[in-house]
């Protein structure tokens, strides 16, 4: 007998059960009690979360929670949060004492903006975590400390339901949805924030009030720029977001199935793999031409291929190979045949030998897998940068980063990941979210993995180096044009808002929102105008106002 069933209740059950038995014309639901007497469990209190100054034990393990070991903050203060009115007092107490807050949801910014010497007080939301739903906005609600995987689990084996989010399992709602979210269903549902109902933001008036807002998406809300500065802006520029609400476009609400798409059915997943010891450099540029030439045909709007998603891992020499890891949807045709046909145009011409692993697992199995990797737990420094292109990357292009890549002499794990992208992406108008990519056919991230922090400079200059090259037709950054579309804010680069590092003359702004910044900073003054949410890459006052 399970917890909470009381006897009466499960005698009625087999009672039920029996009737079924003798074929009863009438079969009716085991009637379900409340827990009496000894069956009585009372609800747990929620806990009463609040301040951790340093020195005390908990202290210790919220400093080094962020994945990227090049930072670790020494803020006054962590303050643990169950409840937005918890988050409410933080931030109040925050602005009492004058002090810089950030606020951690996952802990994988990759850059500086929470774990930073001019945070004084960080607002950890990594155990206000629930997913559910809401039927009075009928809409289901993520908190913002929620990680993907888990937030994938519930709502699937819940409610049989998807939200399409990212590739890696353990980062946190909070800030990936803000900045976005594309992950592996992006091209057959479009980004996560192009799902996003309603966001519940804790923010800081012009009287210094601290106030809950829930804005939304909903032509008649006065708070419906707030919504739309989440759907791309990033996180900490506006507030601090405590609840997400989805509801996907065209659908209704008024059940779990009209608000959200139906959880995928199984995936066919393949990896194949060019070892570095017999992949000769014109085989390397042939790859990645044909790479980007099936992106270029097959990511419009409406793609037939749209539930095809892959990873193009190209790794350094010293990580033994180069791989291509495609995901497809079962349920949306013959993946099969998906698979083999881009296959067949990604390796055509190619001599270099490969190996491929191939198999058929439950849609939820490869969203909590991590198929895209990382790097090994010792290296946990790292520096990344990202690039949006609109068109493949030219065979000088690739030539430069077999070059980079093959080169024994440099000691790091670089690498360069070349996601799919486009699709249903590519169906949203450039103004319709706050994020304007969407018109590219791949996302980039160059990324360099070390575990010495004595080495921290050569291999920041080893990346910036490598990333300047690539980009050099553009100044050094993927600035918009012809062949790419700037960069994606949940890759923050704060080496775009440093002058002496971004010499192209292209603001960094620019290159994460385009057209868009300027009334991203017109929400800010409504919002924030005092800039109390700030960090390298947060979205400024209007001039005059800062």
């Amino acid at each position: 007998m399970s917890a909470g069933t009381s006897r009466r209740g499960f005698l009625t059950g087999l009672a039920g059960s029996l009737a079924l038995g003798a074929g009863a014309a009438v079969v009716r639901a085991p009637a379900v009690e409340a827990a009496v007497g000894s069956d009585a469990v009372a609800e747990l209190p929620v806990p009463p979360g609040g301040t951790i100054p340093e020195g005390d034990p908990r202290y210790a393990y919220l400093a080094t929670r962020g994945q990227n070991k090049r930072f670790v903050g020494t803020p006054d203060s962590y303050h643990q949060v169950f409840t937005t009115a918890q988050v409410a007092e933080a931030v109040a107490a925050a602005v009492t004492a004058g002090q810089q807050i950030a606020i951690r949801s996952g802990g994988h910014c990759l850059d500086d903006l929470v774990d930073n010497p001019q945070v004084r007080t960080v607002i950890d939301m990594s155990l206000m975590n629930d997913v559910y739903y809401n039927a009075t906005h009928g809409a289901f609600v993520v908190e913002a400390g929620a990680l993907l995987g888990d937030a994938y689990t519930k709502l699937s084996l819940g409610w049989n339901v998807v939200l399409p989010g990212g590739t890696c399992p353990t980062v946190g709602a909070g800030g990936y949805v803000a900045g976005g979210g594309f992950g592996a269903l992006c091209r057959r549902y479009g980004m996560c924030a192009d799902h996003l109902y309603g966001v519940e933001v804790v923010t800081v008036g012009p009287d210094s009030r601290v106030r809950t807002i829930l804005a939304t998406c909903n032509a008649n809300d006065p708070h419906r720029d707030l919504w739309w500065a989440h759907t791309g802006a990033g996180g900490g520029s506006y507030g601090v977001v405590t609840r997400y609400l989805f509801r996907s476009p065209g659908m209704d609400g008024s059940t779990p199935a009209r608000t959200l798409p139906p959880a995928p059915g199984p995936v066919l997943v393949t990896t194949v793999a060019w070892p570095w010891a017999t992949l000769v450099r014109d085989d390397f540029v042939r790859l990645v031409g044909n790479h980007g030439a099936w992106h270029a045909a097959n990511s419009a709007p409406g793609t037939p291929a749209a539930s095809l998603f892959s990873g193009f891992a190209l790794e350094q020499r010293a990580i033994g190979a180069i791989a291509l890891i495609i995901e497809v949807g079962t349920d949306s045709g013959d993946a099969a045949a998906l698979t083999s046909a881009y296959l067949a145009a990604v390796t055509d011409g190619v001599g270099a030998p490969s190996s491929m692993t191939q198999s058929t697992m439950p849609w939820l199995d490869a969203a909590r897998a991590g198929l895209y990797g990382g790097s090994a737990t010792a290296n946990n420094r790292s520096k990344g940068k990202g690039a949006y292109l609109r068109k493949p990357l030219t065979d000088g292009q690739a030539g430069l980063i077999y070059d980079r890549l093959s080169s024994d002499t440099y000691s790091g794990l670089g690498a360069m990941v070349l996601f799919a992208y486009g699709g249903a992406v590519n169906s949203v108008e450039r103004t319709a979210t706050a994020n304007p990519h969407r018109d590219s056919i791949l996302l980039t991230d160059l990324t360099t993995y070390w575990a010495n922090p004595a080495e921290d400079d050569l291999h920041l200059a080893w990346v910036r180096d490598f990333y300047a090259q690539l980009y050099a037709d553009t100044g050094g950054v993927p600035a918009a044009g012809p062949a790419t579309d700037g960069s994606y804010v949940n890759y923050p680069d704060v080496d775009l808002a440093d002058p002496t590092l971004n010499t192209s003359g292209v603001a960094w702004s620019t290159l994460y929102y385009g057209e868009n910044y300027q009334r991203l900073q017109q929400i800010k003054a409504i919002y924030d105008p005092t800039n109390f949410f700030r960090h390298q890459l947060s979205v400024a006052l209007p001039a005059g106002m800062d």
